[in-house]
């Protein structure tokens, strides 16, 4: 299955990984990767730019093919912008395939001539973004690439609170980039109907988390195995950064803040990342927000990655023949 997105980044399936913290590492990035599709290594896993250099190598020892880097670009109490240039720096120096940026565009948060850097190295970029007139931004600014994030993704998708539905359709009909989808994407359905909606492809996060390569706590992926579509909830809308994870106690505590007009100082202590952290190793569903999208009505088992890549381009081809 060629399209644009294969092209762009020689890649042989049209999927690619989602950053996700403290999951998207060297062992689930080279398994991706492997399978066909564009692992992801997060950045923000790292606590200074020699460390994740080392997480770039131990990739690279892992897998011969492309992968990709998430920067997510978004106010953090533990990720400075020093560390956000080091992470970038790296990248350039290692020549990735390519840098999937979340949250401020690149040439405004680090400057355009980061834009020129990233050209100069050969590395790919893609935003991620959920409106069209942050996509005409990408397109001008000179990304290679878009993902289109509906409402429906886990994490921290954009406040207009648009759908994967319309979202593809209106960013592809808009710039002449090659457009990612993302939000509620976890089969060969979805593969399919992000291709006729004007897709090059899609990008996953939640389904990787039930993939067998995941470092994440066997019971977390049970629970996404027994959880429904519905039952994930939007927290932190109160300081304008929503984000969308798992319906649980730490969520619900969130709300609870929130409903109480209380102060990101009180909604704190129940988002550092150490406990979201702890959660995934030890495997305590109500530890922590745990970021995932309503795709999980859709994950009814744990493959290996290249089971679940395969499987989902079978699944596509057969669906588009049909039609």
């Amino acid at each position: 299955m060629q399209t644009r997105m294969t092209e762009l980044f020689g890649i042989k399936h049209p999927i690619m990984c989602g950053g996700m913290m403290w999951l998207a590492k060297p062992e689930l990035c080279a398994a991706i990767s492997n399978a066909g599709g564009l692992g992801n290594l997060t950045a923000g896993n790292y606590d200074s730019g020699e460390e994740f250099r080392e997480a770039v190598k131990e990739t690279r020892s892992l897998t011969d093919k492309p992968f990709c880097v998430n920067i997510t670009l978004m106010p953090s109490v533990r990720i400075t912008k020093e560390l956000h240039q080091e992470y970038f720096d790296v990248c350039c120096d290692e020549a990735v395939t390519a840098i999937e940026i979340s949250g401020t565009p690149l040439d405004r948060y680090l400057g355009p001539d980061a834009m020129s850097r990233a050209r100069e190295a050969g590395v790919r970029l893609i935003h991620k973004l959920g409106a069209v007139r942050h996509a005409k931004h990408a397109e001008s600014a000179g990304y290679d690439a878009v993902i289109a994030a509906g409402i429906e993704e886990g994490g921290h998708p954009l406040d207009d609170d648009v759908t994967t539905m319309v979202l593809t359709p209106r960013i592809s009909e808009t710039i002449g980039m090659p457009v990612i989808t993302a939000g509620g994407i976890a089969d060969g359905r979805g593969l399919a109907a992000a291709l006729v909606l004007g897709g090059s492809g899609v990008m996953m996060a939640s389904r990787f988390i039930a993939t067998k390569e995941c470092l994440a706590n066997d019971k977390i992926k049970e629970e996404l195995v027994r959880r429904q579509e519905y039952e994930t909830t939007m927290i932190c809308k109160t300081l304008n950064l929503q984000m969308r994870c798992l319906k649980n106690v730490i969520a619900q505590k969130v709300l609870d803040v929130e409903a109480g007009q209380g102060t990101f100082e009180d909604i704190l202590p129940f988002m550092l990342g150490e406990r979201s952290k702890t959660a995934w190793e030890v495997g305590d569903v109500d530890m922590a927000p745990l970021a995932v999208g309503q795709s999980i009505g859709l994950i009814n088992d744990v493959p290996t990655c290249a089971e679940l890549l395969d499987g989902m381009v079978a699944q596509a081809e057969e669906i588009l023949g049909r039609f």
